[in-house]
């Protein structure tokens, strides 16, 4: 009987196990507490957000060009931390040298790379005597540096420096590619408001190094304003790259450019930093990539001289969106509601996207101008957020009804990101040479960090049973279950019911670096008896051009409401070419029981038992936890 018991008690664990393995920790509700459409600072980031990502469920990661931040670390100021959203504090990192304007984004085992930046400085951002250290800022010359990260949910990781690129890189743009390496784009030697032929870097390369840097007619034909290109991954593999006013399809295997149709309208790119966002790549849309671009500034090439009082320039009202694996050509989209430069796009997992911060008149960038205000050259912060719904009628797109203006304004050097919490991470702002705060100062270095909370921010979250812990390219589909407090009650709301996953990108500049959001393929059983419901949701496709490998977010809404977000890993968590798998065949969609059923409503069958809907691995350690009972109640 003893022998019995053992092995009742062994299955059990290894029931237990099984479910770990191929379960993603079930997602709950969450810990913030928050008014709906409306900002709350929750917290000081240390150093200003210049650039930030979630690395961890728990963690955002900030970095900041060196200047005289309060906060010190290893003898001198710090310039990099990390904000723990369990706490809404913030700790200081070292990078080590300085990443002033760099680029970054994740590769495919979850390490974040950070490139570049800028020559080291002393007070007021000036050229420091030594490049090598030293010096009231100890910060070494960044614009060669390859810095790493690998993120951690405590405070026992930090920065790494890597190796050198060959060539200085300030303002270069980093995007993942299939295999998850990462592709770095353009930049200059020594920065600036704009680029020019003296100092620009109109080539690419890949990390890891697959050798010398790649010359690119795109970066080579715009100055001045080809910095931080905007860059995005296609399911065709091919990489759509838009530069002023000059857009291409580039093939980073073969070096071929294929020129498109111009921009139309105004500059999107950085100092215009229009905001920029892919939609959602759905089933219904085939994964077809469409990117959006809204705002920026209509000036051209010869316009971008500091001689004239750019901060008194309107913004661009402008939408323009393309589908360059389809057409060549833009076309236009509702405009913004308000005119806008340095805007930031934050998708939400509904799969609408969140527009916050930036400035009605001007452009990113600083100086010591006379008719900059302080040391801006924008003015007329943006304070109240608005959302772009993709789903809605034209003209009917963008709405700021039931959202409330932040107080912060959030210009040069502000930043954003997505939480899994499906609160969004507002941070940064500081359009000034050095640390700058006091009285009379117009826009301070702001480290004030805020979340804002969505609509659905308060709505019981569904808690899905059964999320694994990894998404595959094709193979075989997986099962998510839905409670009836997941289904609000009424078991047709699964017919509402989407999975998606979120990768939140990397945030500086007025774009997110990776961002994107990928809706799986999913079909449904419904239960009317115990309103009850199983979703079998596919892999991804078969693409790893669809969404590179690497950590991502996923969600499941219902109802509009999602879930809290889990993180997961895309792919075999390894850098290098990724398994690919043949789609597989979903049920049809189904609710048993129900009158208007259009299939088996008989519920004595094996489709119609509500216990269809639960998992095998939650089967077999109910089994055996009934075994073990029974063990126990008989005394053996």
């Amino acid at each position: 009987m003893n022998t019995l018991r053992t092995f009742a008690v062994t299955s059990l664990l290894l029931a237990a196990s099984v479910d770990v393995a191929f379960a993603a920790t079930t997602p709950g509700q969450p810990t913030q507490k928050g008014t709906a459409g409306e900002f709350l600072v929750v917290g000081d980031s240390v150093v200003s957000s210049q650039q930030l990502f979630l690395g961890a469920e728990n963690m955002v990661y900030v970095v900041d060009k060196v200047e005289n931040n309060p906060a010190q670390i290893n003898g001198h100021p710090a310039y990099a931390s990390a904000f723990d959203l369990d706490s809404n504090t913030a700790r200081p990192m070292d990078i080590i040298t300085n990443a002033f304007c760099a680029g970054g984004n994740v590769m495919g085992d979850g390490t974040w790379l950070n490139v570049g930046g800028n020559q080291a400085v002393t007070y007021g951002g000036l050229q420091a005597e030594s490049q090598n250290g030293g010096g009231p800022y100890d910060d070494p010359d960044g614009r060669n540096s390859l810095r790493t990260l690998k993120p951690c949910s405590d405070d026992k990781c930090d920065w790494e420096i890597v190796g050198d690129m060959t060539t200085q890189r300030w303002y270069p743009t980093v995007e993942t590619l299939p295999d998850g390496t990462l592709i770095i784009l353009g930049g200059c030697q020594n920065g600036g408001y704009v680029n020019d032929r003296y100092q620009d870097n109109p080539t690419y390369e890949f990390f890891p190094s697959k050798g010398a840097p790649v010359h690119s007619n795109i970066l080579a034909t715009t100055l001045p304003v080809n910095l931080y290109p905007l860059t995005w991954l296609l399911p065709s593999g091919k990489i759509l790259v838009q530069s002023n006013y000059d857009t291409v399809l580039l093939d980073h295997e073969t070096g071929d450019e294929k020129p498109l149709d111009k921009m139309p309208d105004a500059v999107r790119t950085y100092p215009a930093s229009a905001g920029t966002i892919m939609l959602p790549l759905t089933p219904a849309n085939n994964f077809t990539a469409t990117v959006l671009f809204c705002g920026g500034t209509n000036l051209q090439s010869e316009q971008w001289v500091t001689s004239w009082p750019i901060v008194e320039y309107g913004a661009s009202t402008s939408c323009q969106k393309i589908s360059p694996d389809v057409s060549p050509s833009y076309t236009p989209d509702d405009p913004l509601p308000v005119a806008r430069s340095m805007a930031n796009f934050i998708f939400m997992p509904d799969g609408k996207i969140f527009c916050v911060n930036g400035a009605e008149t001007g452009t990113a960038g600083y100086g010591n101008d006379t008719w900059a205000i302080g040391q801006s050259y924008a003015d007329k912060p943006v304070l109240l957020p608005t959302i772009y719904d993709p789903e809605a009628a034209a003209g009917k797109r963008w709405s700021s009804a039931g959202l409330k203006a932040s107080t912060i304004p959030r210009m040069y050097h502000s930043s954003a990101t997505l939480l899994p919490d499906g609160s969004i991470l507002v941070s940064g702002s500081n359009p000034n040479a050095d640390y700058n705060v006091g009285e009379g100062i117009a826009y301070p270095t702001e480290y004030r960090t805020e979340k804002f909370f969505p609509s659905y921010y308060n709505e019981r979250r569904p808690e899905p049973q059964g999320i694994p812990d990894s998404i595959a390219y094709g193979g075989d589909a997986f099962e998510i279950t839905l409670d009836k407090e997941d289904l609000f009650g009424d078991v047709k709301k699964v017919e509402s019911a989407k999975v998606v996953i979120i990768r939140t990108g990397f945030s500086t500049h007025s774009m997110n670096m990776g961002q994107r959001y990928v809706e799986l393929e999913s079909t449904y059983y419904g239960y009317q008896s115990n309103t009850t419901a199983v979703l079998h949701v596919n892999q991804l496709p078969p693409n790893p051009s669809v969404l590179a490998p690497g950590p991502a977010l996923l969600f499941v809404i219902v109802n509009g409401v999602p879930s809290v977000g889990v993180q997961i890993m895309v792919g075999n968590g390894k850098v290098g070419e990724q398994e690919t798998k043949e789609y597989a065949s979903l049920p049809s969609s189904n609710i048993f029981g129900s009158s208007g059923s259009s299939g088996n409503s008989n519920n004595d069958s094996e489709d119609g038992n509500p216990d269809a809907a639960i998992s095998l691995s939650h089967k077999l350690m109910a089994t055996y936890i009934l075994l073990l009972v029974s063990l126990v109640q008989f005394g053996l």
